[in-house]
């Protein structure tokens, strides 16, 4: 059984509609109930073993960077910024701080925009239609109904919104295509100092920042309108229809020292210096050193943030790694729940114990799993990990009363 309850109120200058729809199916029974379990089960036995890899794995790739940054802290040769050419330092580990450098500007002709800059990125927008859904679930006359409502908007997206998988198309339809593409115009060559950067140190160049177009605009074009930074391809940028296009643009990495944007930014490079140019820098533990940062910093510095950038790594993956396996014991312990399901009381008091036996599980198992990871390199902390995750059956254990002897 299904009914349709429509309604079409209009708010403002964007027109924006509902429309509830209701699907009803009978009450799942207990095998299928059981059978969806089953499935749930499969899926969490497959978390709980990819959560060990991220977990094991994670250990000593941490320890592994970390060991390859102390390496990269000991060797490393400061230069100095203006400092000519020295060959001496050929193929060491080297870090420099000095203003970024470009040959020429970057130039979209299409909207006459000039930046002295590593970085132009053209970002274009378009008029469409969004549908956003909400849904609740709930019991009537023995059948399982979803209550789902459909809201209609307009707004300005910079991925084009495919309507044909609207719940109502008509009245709702977007262009297929945008009339115009956003683009990232980069540098072909990039200096600091006397060095140029490898095309993996210009990557780490995106610090955006939006590119002022009352300040950089050339004037006027007869076929766009400028409204605040914004190039809009309609004469009523206040009032868009649906298809409109507008854009704007994005600048990283100052490299001049014009009007606008402003005097060349800082880099702070460590690298390995290969000739005239800085590229990446092997470690004995297999990794590569490559690091830029747009700020004036000391060698010890740079270090120190890469150091402090492991260390957020390495707690975030810890984080998702007992997550998943939270949630894998979470599934695969799914089915005493469904057993115990058409009794309130038990159902609650199941799924209670359930949660308990699932966060206590994949605490120690992590525990055991990171020490697992420590064990070749640090065998006192791993000692230290185990007895941590050994510590609530110990507990248990010694809260259980001793069997009187006859």
């Amino acid at each position: 059984m299904v009914w349709i309850c429509l309604t079409s109120p209009c708010t403002g200058p964007q027109v924006r509609d509902t429309h509830t729809r209701v699907s009803s199916q009978p009450k799942p029974g207990f095998l299928e109930r059981l059978s969806e379990t089953s499935g749930g089960m499969l899926v969490g036995v497959a978390l709980f073993a990819l959560s060990f890899y991220v977990l094991f794995t994670n250990e000593g790739r941490a320890l592994r960077v970390a060991t390859s940054l102390d390496e990269g802290l000991s060797q490393v040769v400061s230069l100095e910024p203006h400092s000519a050419l020295e060959l001496q330092n050929n193929n060491r580990l080297v870090h420099l701080t000095a203003p970024l450098r470009t040959a020429q500007p970057l130039y979209d002709p299409n909207y006459r925009v000039t930046v002295q800059a590593v970085k132009l990125r053209r970002h274009v927008e378009m008029y469409q239609w969004v549908e956003y859904q909400e849904s609740r679930d709930y019991e009537e006359n023995g059948e399982k109904k979803t209550e789902t409502t459909y809201s209609y908007n307009t707004e300005w997206k910079s991925e084009v919104v495919n309507s044909r998988n609207f719940d109502k198309e008509i009245g709702h339809m977007n262009p297929s295509a945008m009339a115009v593409e956003s683009v990232t115009v980069v540098a072909p060559e990039v200096w600091v100092g006397p060095f140029s950067l490898s095309k993996e140190l210009v990557e780490q160049i995106d610090n955006f920042q939006r590119l002022s177009l009352s300040l950089s605009h050339p004037g006027p074009d007869a076929f766009l309108t400028v409204d605040g930074d914004y190039f809009y391809h309609t004469p009523y940028p206040r009032r868009p229809e649906v298809g409109d296009v507008r854009v704007s643009f994005f600048y990283a990495g100052v490299s001049g020292e014009g009007s606008y944007p402003g005097q060349a930014q800082v880099a702070s490079v460590v690298a390995k210096q290969k000739g005239d140019q800085l590229v990446s820098f092997k470690t004995k533990s297999g990794d590569e050193l490559e690091i830029l940062y747009l700020e004036d910093l000391t060698a010890q510095e740079v270090f120190e943030r890469e150091q402090q950038m492991n260390t957020r790594r390495l707690w975030a993956l810890r984080a998702v790694g007992w997550g998943l396996m939270f949630l894998g014991i979470s599934l695969t312990m799914r089915i005493f729940h469904t057993l115990v399901d058409w009794v309130p009381i038990l159902r609650e008091l199941v799924n209670l114990g359930l949660k308990i036996f699932a966060l206590c599980v994949s605490c120690s198992l992590s525990l055991l799993t990171i020490a697992a990871g420590w064990l070749f390199y640090r065998p006192l902390v791993a000692g230290g990990l185990v007895a941590l995750a050994l510590l609530p059956v110990l507990i248990a254990r010694s809260r259980t009363p001793p069997k009187k002897h006859q």
